[in-house]
């Protein structure tokens, strides 16, 4: 496949964040998806992952999927991206059709694309530490025409809300083979992972864009096949996608770790990321853990591409629940 190909990231912002929704709703009852929310005043978690794309990303091969139900909350605060760059899932079939729907777009564009897919709801205290190991993911991505990169992290803790990654061997070039996907284990087994070496799985994936399709296409090919007939239809105008609209009535529920990485070991393997401070902001309490790690209140930027994007100030809203108790 050579060389060719540029390094687009693609942030993954469609989700609806229900298990934080007493958190992200407003004093009006307005429920907001915790990606539009701030943790602490300042930019949205959103914005942050659009900032943490930069590490590996010129911004005209920045990308984000959003949702049509979401439009509210996006539309004002991606205004200075591309339209291009925003691509609209029309509603909720799972992670992995709001992956492949905005891959094929990509593809669309650059068919020899590597990609990087960057959650949005994610807070990393240590920014540098996952911008280098991004960066030497898309580095390892040479050489690697088949193989699709997960960034497992080391974990810093036993959390049994979260999924790990078993590895293999290390394949000399940096990264391990992928033995198994073990979900949400009890605390005792979650211990005899952790010793016995495995990663967290944080669903950030490096992958050249054929590669990344063709595990979708192994596994789901009729799908992949309704859906690049639709992207090509919609390739003009991703924030209207009126042919994706239709198909979406018709198609199945699909979760990436469940119905496309699991059963895909054969071409996964996983790049070992030293703690950086890293939450999924899953939960409440997981929420409440990370602001009491937080010692400063970072200035907020105003001059940068991705402008502030908070709608709500989850500091706020947790001390409000805990002065309601």
């Amino acid at each position: 496949m050579g060389n060719g190909g540029c390094a687009w990231a693609l942030v993954l912002a469609a989700g609806e964040g229900s298990r934080l929704r007493r958190l992200t709703t407003t004093l009006r009852g307005h429920s907001v998806p915790k990606q539009f929310c701030s943790l602490h005043g300042g930019l949205s978690l959103l914005h942050e992952a659009l900032q943490r794309a930069e590490a590996v990303a010129a911004r005209e091969h920045i990308c984000t999927i959003v949702a049509a139900q979401h439009r509210r909350w996006w539309e004002h605060s991606l205004r200075h991206m591309s339209s291009a760059n925003v691509i609209v899932q029309p509603e909720n079939r799972g992670t992995g059709n709001g992956i492949l729907l905005p891959l094929l777009h990509i593809m669309e564009r650059d068919p020899e694309a590597r990609i990087i897919l960057l959650p949005s709801d994610h807070h990393v205290r240590d920014e540098a530490v996952l911008a280098q190991a991004l960066r030497e993911a898309v580095a390892q991505l040479e050489g690697r025409d088949r193989e699709v990169l997960l960034l497992g992290l080391e974990p810093d803790e036993v959390d049994v809300e979260l999924g790990y990654i078993v590895a293999g061997e290390d394949d000399g070039r940096g990264a391990r083979a992928v033995r198994r996907f073990v979900e949400k284990p009890s605390e005792a087994l979650a211990r005899q992972l952790i010793f016995e070496g495995a990663l967290w799985n944080v669903f950030v994936v490096a992958a050249r864009a054929q590669a990344l399709l063709e595990v979708f296409a192994a596994r789901f090919p009729e799908v992949v096949a309704a859906m690049r007939a639709a992207v090509a239809h919609d390739a003009g105008n991703p924030t209207r996608p009126v042919a994706a609209t239709r198909i979406y009535r018709s198609l199945p529920d699909m979760d990436f770790s469940r119905h496309v990485a699991q059963g895909s070991e054969s071409v996964l393997r996983v790049v070992p990321v030293p703690p950086c401070g890293w939450s999924d902001l899953g939960t409440p309490a997981r929420v409440a853990q990370v602001l009491q790690r937080i010692s400063e209140i970072p200035a907020v930027d105003d001059h940068g591409l991705f402008p502030l994007g908070g709608h709500l100030n989850l500091a706020a809203q947790h001390a409000q629940l805990h002065a309601g108790h």
